[in-house]
């Protein structure tokens, strides 16, 4: 990895091909994740993600389709191939590689009170079913597997809908399990959320999906565009008759696509009796001005998928340089490794993980979190006291590092953090460590 990827931010993203691409898929990922991949300080990975649509679609063309569809969507929306990572999931082996070893440290409890399969167990108990009925272990998995997606590229941000912050969540527990037991490989991910559009609502009101049938897709025509406006539920106000801007959703999807200033004014005409065919007039084209000047380019790439094959092979190759390696480490790092190889021979005993010491965050089992500062052949140097958020530990850590102080207590040869120690205690004890360590070799040569 270079030195110019390894302090850029990496922001990841992906979108399950099981459909067209609409309207809520451009605000809450395309257009925000296109903005950031022009930041230079910012590394993008975009993703089609296919193997995820295998747990909900049984249909071959339409995954084709869709996975056609969303490439050419987000290249038409402004993403530079050239600029970022823009990758199929399938075509990157080491993922589910990843997959497996995620699902080796995660709990079945964790994965119990997935979203996802509560709402499967749910519907099921209600209808007086099996709770297992029709719940493939695709969809009880399908957390690990965005885990894998996540970790896989180091991902410091992770922008989703709010419905999806649970799994990002999981993905930092996972993360952290893996590393307390192999030392720090994984980076724990942020879930990031444009509050405004993390769920736009459809047709109906309700969230925009393709699971409603009540989407927009995102390249209609202009006349189906119009159409399909025109079908937004609204209630039954009359002209002149004042309208609540909240709960509207012909509101709420103006507002993802307007300024601040215009969506001031079209609340002033809600308040002022506005008619519900010239509100959605207005939103009409609204739309229309910032999507019209994109369907030249998606006309263009649909018609001719081998050219967005080649984008996406192109892609995941570049995104292989960095999860072979990658995966290559994690492997040496669980003991999948040549028998011969160093500390091979040394069975049954925790080998050193790196070649200084590092930081090591984890769970325990009272639902706190903590770190630990370990030396190369896995003695504890510092450990801290526990915290109610994975943040609050990470925060201690960066701290420590940038030489803040925080509290210590002395507990025999090693250190509880508490809120105060600095970095120059960390560093006394590395020296101290580092000093006995060459006084043994001295005597024994």
């Amino acid at each position: 990895m270079t030195t110019e990827t390894s302090t850029r931010t990496r922001v990841l993203t992906g979108i399950t091909t099981t459909g067209t691409p609409h309207l809520g898929n451009y605000v809450g990922a395309i257009r925000p994740t296109v903005q950031a991949s022009r930041n230079p300080a910012t590394q993008g990975f975009y993703f089609l993600a296919d193997y995820h649509a295998l747990i909900k679609c049984d249909e071959p063309a339409r995954i084709q389709r869709s996975t056609l569809e969303i490439a050419a969507s987000w290249i038409a929306a402004g993403l530079d191939p050239e600029r970022v990572m823009f990758y199929r999931q399938s075509d990157i082996p080491e993922i589910p590689e990843l997959t497996w070893f995620l699902t080796c440290v995660t709990g079945k409890g964790v994965l119990n009170r997935a979203h996802a399969y509560k709402a499967s167990v749910d519907k099921n108990n209600a209808a007086g079913n099996d709770p297992d009925a029709d719940v493939s272990a695709g969809l009880f998995m399908y957390p690990v597997l965005m885990g894998a997606d996540i970790l896989m590229f180091k991902a410091h941000k992770v922008p989703v809908g709010r419905d999806q912050i649970q799994h990002i969540e999981m993905a930092r527990d996972m993360a952290s399990s893996f590393n307390h037991l192999y030392g720090e490989h994984l980076v724990l991910p942020e879930a990031v959320i444009e509050e405004s559009v993390a769920l736009l609502p459809g047709l109906d009101g309700r969230k925009m999906s393709k699971s409603y049938d009540n989407t927009i897709p995102l390249f209609s025509s202009s006349a189906q565009l119009k159409k399909l406006i025109a079908s937004i539920v609204t209630d039954s106000r009359a002209p002149g008759e004042a309208k609540d801007t909240e709960g509207s959703a012909l509101f709420q999807i103006y507002q993802a696509f307007a300024s601040p200033e215009e969506t001031a004014d079209l609340a002033k005409a809600y308040a002022d009796g506005i008619a519900w065919g010239d509100a959605k007039q207005v939103l009409f084209e609204r739309i229309d001005r910032e999507v019209a000047p994109m369907r030249a380019q998606y006309e263009e790439l649909i018609s001719n998928p081998a050219k967005v094959d080649a984008l996406l092979l192109k892609g995941a190759a570049k995104a292989r340089e960095l999860a072979t390696p990658f995966i290559k480490e994690l492997r040496h790092a669980v003991g999948l490794r040549a028998l011969a190889s160093a500390g091979s021979n040394n069975v049954g005993t925790k080998q050193a993980r790196t070649a200084i010491p590092s930081f090591k965050q984890y769970r325990e089992k009272d639902g706190q979190f903590y770190f630990k500062l370990v030396d190369p052949q896995g003695k504890v140097l510092l450990q801290s006291l526990g915290f109610t958020s994975p943040k609050d530990a990470g925060l201690a850590i960066a701290r420590l590092q940038e030489n803040t102080p925080l509290a210590i207590t002395e507990l025999g040869p090693q250190v509880v953090l508490g809120h105060e120690v600095s970095i120059d205690l960390v560093l006394a004890s590395i020296d101290s460590l580092v000093s006995e360590i060459a006084e043994r070799v001295k005597s024994k040569g």
